[in-house]
Order: structure tokens, then sequence, then C-alpha cells
């Protein structure tokens, strides 16, 4: 289908990562297995990453022993190094993500390590995933500022996502963290990625904070882009980017490609029940 868009749900992981309030398994659970009506094709379902770093998702083995699998949507999971990956087949997950940024500072802040280092950690994951046939995709933080530099030059993320599809990611997801990114930034940045990777190998991930996700979500699909990653109810946040508020809504999304005549196979009412939930989870 041409038109066809997906979008990839993030609520349970980069929805819920940042929540100070311990949301329960069974509530994790319970959201997931609602979104898995919904339609879509992948829901981020979680991350192995250390306990002390990410409190939040500690229980992400437990989370996967407990959901319904919809067979027609992939269960996905954040991880950092081979430990977690080891976690993630014991998991039995669908397909993992690997992640990095675009800026020193904030890779340093976020994993630990230079840039440089943190690609380098992910070569035995990507080469045992492929040894697997399991998917990896790469995710790229701060593609349009970081909120310890400010602007991120958009040459660096290029050259990232030609090394992260080189290593073997299927998808980059290019990540507007601080929300700042405007339209012509944005262009810059899908422009030079552009150079290295066709658009149907990249996807757009815009957290909302300054109003601009939606504006940039147009610029990609000028530029053929058909991956979005959301999160219903506008959940989340980065726990190393202060004031990056949430992701794009997954219902603003879906809105929106409908109005352009896209298609994205999601029953409009499902999602919206997912939305209230979601927002019950970090009110209560």
């Amino acid at each position: 289908m041409r038109n066809l868009v997906n979008i990839f749900e993030m609520s349970p992981r980069d929805g819920l990562q940042n929540e100070k309030k311990f949301i329960s398994t069974d509530e994790k659970v319970f959201l997931i297995d609602q979104l898995s009506q919904c339609g879509f094709n992948k829901i981020e379902t979680s991350s192995f990453v250390s306990h002390k770093w990410v409190p939040q998702l500690a229980d992400a083995a437990e989370v996967f022993s407990k959901i319904n699998r919809n067979k027609n949507t992939k269960y996905t999971a954040l991880t950092p190094n081979e430990r977690g990956f080891n976690d993630a087949l014991n998991a039995n997950v669908d397909e993992v993500a690997i992640f990095t940024a675009a800026s020193e500072t904030f890779c340093k802040k976020n994993t630990n390590c230079d840039i440089e280092t943190s690609l380098k950690r992910f070569i035995p994951i990507t080469e045992k995933a492929s040894k697997l046939n399991i998917p990896v995709r790469g995710y790229i933080s701060c593609v349009t500022h970081c909120p310890y530099e400010n602007f991120v030059n958009p040459k660096i993320v290029g050259q990232i996502a030609k090394d992260l599809f080189k290593m073997g990611c299927y998808e980059i997801s290019l990540g507007d963290t601080t929300g700042k990114g405007t339209p012509d930034q944005t262009l810059e940045v899908v422009k030079e990625c552009l150079k290295y990777l066709s658009a149907d190998k990249l996807a757009g991930h815009f957290h909302d904070t300054y109003q601009n996700a939606l504006d940039n979500i147009n610029v990609c699909l000028e530029n053929g882009i058909k991956t979005f990653d959301a999160s219903v109810g506008g959940l989340g946040g980065c726990p190393y980017s202060p004031g990056a508020k949430g992701n794009v809504a997954t219902e603003k999304v879906n809105k929106l490609l409908l109005s352009k005549g896209y298609e994205t196979n999601l029953d409009r009412d499902r999602l919206k029940e997912c939305s209230v939930i979601a927002q019950k989870l970090i009110l209560n």
C-alpha cells in the first residue's frame, strides 16, 4: 500500500521510562494488551537496561512474560549492551533497538561513553542478532539540538545513521529529543541522512515540547519517510534531557496522517481509549 504510514507505538517504554512513580507490572501489561488491539505493527514494550539507571523498567522480563501477544504485532525492546540483548533473547523479544546520540555530552550522560565507543559497543549485538535473524533498529538522539550543547551539526547525524545502517540496523529513527527542532532544521537532518540511506530506512521520533512535532512529521513525509514513533496520550520524556516533556501523541499523528490521505490501519476508537488509560497511569 503506497499510502500506508507506520506508527511505531512507544508509550510502554519511552512513554513511561521517566515517570518517578512506579507503574505496576500489571498496569503496564494492561496498557500493552489494550494497545495490541489497536492495529499497531510494532509496540516498544520495555527496555533491558540497568535497574539503577531506569528503575521504572526493572520489570521488563516479567512484562514480556505476561502480555497477551497479538500475532500481527511485534513486541520490541531497547537493549543498550550485550547483557541487555541476552536478557531480551530470554524474554522472547521480537526485535531490539540500540541507541546513541549526535551529541558527545548527551551520549556520555545517557550511555556513559562517547559516540565512537557507543557504536563499537553495538557491534557484538548486531552480529549476534544477525546470526539469530533478529531485526535491530537504531536510534539517534538529539538530531537537531542537545540540552547541553545546543545546536547539532546535521553532518554528524548523517554519518552516525550511515554507521548504524552499515552495522546492520534495518531502520534508523531520528530523535528530536529536546523538541526544539524546527521544520527547516529537520529538513537539513533528513537531507543529510538521505545522502547515505533511502527514505524507507529512516523514521522520525519527535517530542512535542514546543509543538513542532507535526510540522516536522510533514517535512519527513514530503521527503518520503513513512515511519513515525509516537506515544498514546503524549506520554514520555528523556531523563537526560531536562524540559523535554513528551513524545508526540499517537492520536495526533494518526489524525494528521488520515487528514492527508494516508492509511495507518489503526482503530481510532481504541486509540482514544488507550490514551485515556495511559494518562490515568501517570495521574493516579
